[in-house]
């Protein structure tokens, strides 16, 4: 059974750095996309990026694009979030999500597997 386990998050002012992992368990991981959404109160869940672990291919999304950054270990099913210059709007529950099959999406019906989330808050 796939099991996603994320660690990191936690709470920043404006303008700071926090850094967010993930480790996929119970799967064939040859060719997986993982990624990162997040929820906050009130909205529907938001993509953030996502990447191939085997070819590093990334995709962003719009509202993070320089301020975040994915990255993955292929070999260790990993996959890891570095967030800088947060803002307040950042704030959300941040959920990992993997998708066996390798494509890259940014809809999140797209991912079979996904964590429990951990929150992000970012205080103005």
């Amino acid at each position: 059974q796939v099991q996603l386990v994320e660690s990191g998050g936690g709470l920043v002012q404006t303008g700071g750095s926090l850094s967010l992992s993930c480790v996929a368990s119970g799967g064939t991981f040859g060719n997986t996309a993982m990624g990162w959404f997040r929820q906050s109160p009130g909205k529907e869940r938001e993509f953030v990026a996502a990447m191939n672990l085997r070819s590093g291919g990334a995709h962003y999304a719009d509202s993070i694009k320089g301020r975040f950054t994915i990255s993955g270990d292929n070999a260790k099913n990993t996959v890891r979030l570095q967030m800088d210059r947060l803002k307040p709007e950042d704030t959300a529950v941040y959920h990992c999500a993997a998708n066996l099959g390798g494509v890259v999406f940014g809809d999140s019906l797209r991912y079979g597997y996904w964590g429990q989330g951990t929150q992000v808050t970012v205080s103005s």
